[in-house]
């Protein structure tokens, strides 16, 4: 604790630190009041770390008492105003925190070693370093954004796991497929699949095996009928032992996937509850991912949410001039899904806008509960129960200001073959005919009559 000896000097806030370049300057503004020595690193960072959440630890309680006792009447400069509030609140003791005040404990901070007597500046760098790298270490141990770290971690290995086990399957089913191909259309399910290869091996086994507890009575029947007559090619016990190893990874993973996904799920729901019950743990899981943390994603406004994972298709759709995407990753969501490909957009729109509401709740709130996520998601539920019933109403004709539909009559005409289009030379009427064959007939009757004039 040190007490201000010239208050005046302090006024002038832009020129403090010219107060503080020498120790002897420094000596004159402030003096040591009282110093309270740590015993080990764990009390100062117990102390450090009640700072940094702005509470009043014990020691620091208790000092601040004695203070009180003897000048309850002079004011306690604090760096951190909320701390200066529980001081106020639980020891009735007046706090100020200014500009002032922060630059009077830079200040300090610069010239600590010379308002401390009695500390060899080695100590005290060695001190500082450990305390902070302790610090930190405290900080990285309770941070929340470790949690989000996890669900990073996990979502992003549940793809790899996918692509993994379609990987091995497509192995699997076409290395048995040479020995038996036939299995491949009678077996759909892959998991069902590697664990009837597994079991059966060779499939000359199949008519002596027993494989109820993994297939229905039909199937079973199926699959030991095309044993007997199937077209594969006969394969080595090796070749079959290395088959079944590749079963057997594939049963582990398949195993170990769904372990993960309720690792996953049950870390949503604690993390997360809201943002999992509006779009479900892995288009949650893969928002976080996407943005860095949760933290980070409650930064995005909704648009932003909405297009998370196209920004490729975007930035190519400004670049080219064409139409925007209308949703990226929050288009795998339950509700977008159940829309029909028209209003796909709208709903898109809507949840995400929704969705960002319940990211900042589970961000930034401190209720946990998921009442928010459910009441907002019914919101869009009925939205989009309003838009396809709309539809709905629209295509049978019924409704207020809606278009009716015509009743249907099958009108049948008999078209008649017109020959006139057969021909490709010119039309000429008749009448235009008669007018052409008469002239030249008028002219021949003119000439004999002049000639038979010209004669007499």
């Amino acid at each position: 604790f040190l007490q201000v000896l010239n208050e005046k000097k302090l006024q002038e806030v832009d020129s403090l630190w010219k107060e503080f370049e020498t120790p002897e300057k420094a000596n004159k503004i402030v003096k040591l009041k009282h110093f309270e020595k740590f015993q080990d690193t764990t009390e100062a960072l117990a102390a450090s770390t009640a700072l940094v959440e702005g509470k009043l630890s014990k020691n620091l309680k208790k000092i601040l008492k004695k203070i009180v006792a003897k000048d309850a009447h002079e004011q306690l400069a604090v760096a951190d105003a909320k701390l200066g509030g529980v001081i106020k609140e639980k020891l009735n003791l007046s706090c100020i925190h200014s500009p002032m005040v922060t630059e009077l404990m830079r200040g300090i901070r610069s010239q600590i070693e010379g308002l401390i007597t009695g500390l060899p500046s080695r100590e005290m760098a060695a001190m500082c370093l450990g305390l902070a790298h302790s610090l930190s270490r405290y900080k990285l141990k309770f941070s929340p954004d470790k949690v989000d770290t996890m669900i990073i971690q996990a979502i992003s290995l549940l793809d790899d796991l996918d692509k993994e086990l379609n990987n091995y399957i497509m192995r699997c089913r076409e290395w048995y497929g040479w020995h038996f191909p036939e299995l491949g259309k009678i077996i759909t399910d892959n998991l069902t699949y590697c664990k009837c290869v597994r079991k059966v091996g060779d499939r000359s086994n199949f008519a002596s095996s027993d494989v109820s507890d993994i297939l229905p009575e039909e199937i079973e029947e199926d699959v030991k009928a095309a044993a007997e007559i199937s077209m594969g090619t006969e394969v080595s016990e090796e070749d079959i032992n290395n088959i079944i190893h590749l079963c057997d990874q594939v049963i582990e993973i398949s195993e170990y996937r769904t372990q993960l996904y309720d690792y996953l799920k049950n870390r949503m729901m604690a993390i997360a509850p809201n943002l999992t019950v509006m779009v479900g743990e892995l288009v949650g899981a893969r928002l976080i991912a996407h943005a860095g943390s949760l933290l980070n994603l409650a930064k995005h406004p909704a648009s932003t949410v909405q297009l998370l994972g196209a920004e490729k298709a975007l930035f190519r759709a400004l670049k080219t001039k064409r139409d925007t995407p209308k949703f990226g990753l929050i288009y795998h969501a339950s509700l977008v899904g159940q829309s029909n490909t028209k209003n796909k957009g709208k709903i898109s729109r809507m949840l995400a806008a929704k969705t960002a509401l319940t990211i900042r709740y589970d961000a930034l709130g401190e209720n946990t509960s998921a009442e928010m996520g459910a009441e907002n998601r019914l919101k869009v539920e009925t939205r989009l129960r309003l838009l396809e019933e709309r539809g709905i109403r629209r295509i049978s004709g019924t409704g207020k200001a809606l278009a009716k539909a015509d009743k249907y009559q099958n009108k049948s005409e008999v078209k008649v073959f017109d020959p006139s289009g057969d021909s490709t030379l010119p039309v000429v009427s008749k009448k235009r005919k008669i007018q052409e064959v008469d002239e030249p007939d008028t002219e021949v009757a003119v000439k004999a009559k002049k000639f038979k004039a010209e004669m007499k």
